[in-house]
């Protein structure tokens, strides 16, 4: 099949780090701190490099937006599988304020200007927990979505995504072009091995600009203040339910 999946890779705080509030409380503390590829990203690389390895796609594109430092999350994505990288220049405010539309609105213009079939991206970032790219994407390019997949298989000119909801799962079929979101259990995202790793850095990462896209990176949401959530307080034992009335009297609970 010679269809080209676009795959998101976005580069975040490690799931490992302690978030930091910043002093001035304009956001989080990430200079001096460990950065990787969002866990849902690289469930959405692994699932397009195995379209791949069944020979059910021709090439596996990673995209990012960001600065300099988003490469590294590219070359993880080589290193897994894909094949090309491009890298959106995304830098100063405009990074600072870059969301979920701005990023839908990019991958939507690189869609097109790579006549990608298919475009996979995590459900979700860790940090911002926003789960709203690739629906946004699917809007603006008018695409068929699948989203929170668990499973996908391709059926003659369709796709059939199972989707984690609420009540189980949903089994759907969708037309190609359309934009896919990956859930925790589509796969297991597979290590990068030391050859692979070699090899990802002679493989090529375009770079352009949101401007070349004949995108507007502005964003229209300013954020006011970024606080730590509340100290949880520490709990009392009692011994009798009488007390836990007591109590909860006393709280003013009842």
């Amino acid at each position: 099949m010679s269809a080209r999946v676009l795959v998101g890779v976005k580069r975040v705080i490690d799931y490992a780090v302690k978030i930091r509030v910043k002093p001035d409380h304009t956001g989080v503390v990430t200079d001096g701190v460990k950065h990787s590829m969002n866990p849902f990203c690289e469930i959405a690389v692994e699932e397009a490099v195995k379209l791949k390895e069944k020979k059910l796609i021709k090439e596996v594109v990673a995209v990012s937006c960001g600065p300099q430092q988003v490469q590294e999350t590219i070359r993880t994505a080589l290193a897994m599988g894909a094949d090309r990288g491009i890298h959106v220049e995304v830098s100063g405010k405009d990074y600072e304020t870059l969301g979920p539309l701005q990023v839908s609105k990019i991958l939507a213009a690189l869609a097109k200007k790579e006549e990608a079939s298919l475009i996979i991206l995590g459900k979700q970032a860790i940090d911002d927990d926003c789960n709203q790219t690739g629906q946004m994407t699917a809007a603006l390019l008018d695409w068929p979505q699948g989203t929170f997949a668990s499973e996908l298989a391709f059926e003659a000119d369709k796709l059939k995504v199972v989707r984690e909801i609420d009540g189980g799962l949903e089994t759907i079929k969708i037309k190609l072009p359309a934009v896919v979101t990956a859930d925790l259990r589509l796969n297991t995202p597979r290590y990068a091995t030391l050859p692979n790793i070699m090899k990802a850095k002679k493989k090529k990462i375009a770079m352009v600009k949101p401007a070349d896209l004949g995108v507007d990176v502005s964003s229209r949401l300013e954020v006011l203040k970024v606080d730590e959530p509340p100290t949880r307080q520490a709990g009392v034992k009692v011994e009798t339910v009488e007390d836990l009335v007591g109590k909860l009297k006393e709280a003013g609970r009842v």
